[in-house]
């Protein structure tokens, strides 16, 4: 059976890795509807492939990811009841397939990787990062919603520092991510992929049943500290954020200078 072939995003199977890169390169690898249906279904294909023991999830191009296609959901109907579906689906529920995705995943950050891309990334299991990559989460300040759809936040960076990364909505680079545990390893840029591979590879070496039931007890070790119940929480009050006078007020305003710090940002 061939590679799936795909518009956002790309597949490849080097040896027992799957490589799954987000593909909007121009767009700053924005993340529309199909990027991440995309995302969603090579996700499924490497769980299929008992070939594939280890999963990296990074990107063509200067960035990660910017996040949302902020643009293109603006585009959707301002309804609730749709955005909810939309949200659930696309942004709670792949994020939570991917957080229990049988199969150790790396996400391999470079450049930006904001909001929805903080979410994908920190998703994964390990983070290697380049050292010009740097994270930012300013939904509440841009868009008036709390934070973004999953707040891992607290989970991989502890709740005082999210507290200050989210209430400020700053940059954080790389450097600091590893200092306070939210990333594993910072290299070069020009060593990013090669690092990043080499890990997966020795990862790859270990017996894969074994390390499925180590992943799935270290998941649920989160589980039973409140990890989940947490996750699905913050949806809904995320959610009812996109019901309030604030976010309407954005919405209705000139959406040309959210994208513009979004775009300056990552320039």
């Amino acid at each position: 059976m061939g590679a799936p072939q795909y518009q956002d995003v790309t597949y490849e199977v080097l040896g027992p890795v799957a490589r799954i890169y987000h593909a909007r390169p121009d767009q700053r690898n924005a993340e529309g509807a199909r990027l991440l249906d995309e995302l969603d279904d090579a996700l499924k294909q490497a769980k299929r492939d008992e070939a594939v023991r280890v999963v990296i999830v990074g990107a063509q191009g200067g960035h990660f990811s910017a996040g949302h296609d902020v643009k293109e959901a603006m585009g959707r109907p301002d309804i609730v009841e749709v955005r909810y579906a939309y949200e659930e689906e696309r942004y709670l529920g792949h994020c939570l397939r991917l957080w229990d995705f049988p199969k150790p995943t790396i996400a391999q950050v470079q450049g930006a990787c904001i909001s929805g891309g903080f979410m994908v990334a920190n998703m994964c299991d390990l983070v290697v990062a380049s050292d010009d990559a740097f994270f930012s989460d300013a939904t509440c300040i841009m868009l008036a919603a709390a934070a973004t759809e999953v707040l891992v936040h607290p989970w991989v960076m502890g709740l005082r520092s999210a507290k200050e990364f989210l209430f400020t909505g700053r940059k954080m680079l790389a450097e600091e991510a590893q200092r306070i545990g939210m990333v594993n390893r910072v290299v070069p840029r020009a060593e990013l992929e090669e690092a990043t591979l080499a890990l997966a590879n020795q990862i790859a070496t270990a017996p894969p049943f074994a390390i499925k039931m180590l992943k799935r007890s270290l998941n649920k070790t989160a589980d039973m500290q409140g990890f989940r119940n947490a996750i699905q929480a913050h949806f809904d009050l995320h959610e009812l954020c996109h019901t309030t006078q604030e976010y309407k007020t954005v919405r209705a305003g000139d959406l040309s200078a959210t994208i513009g710090k979004t775009k300056a940002a990552v320039a």
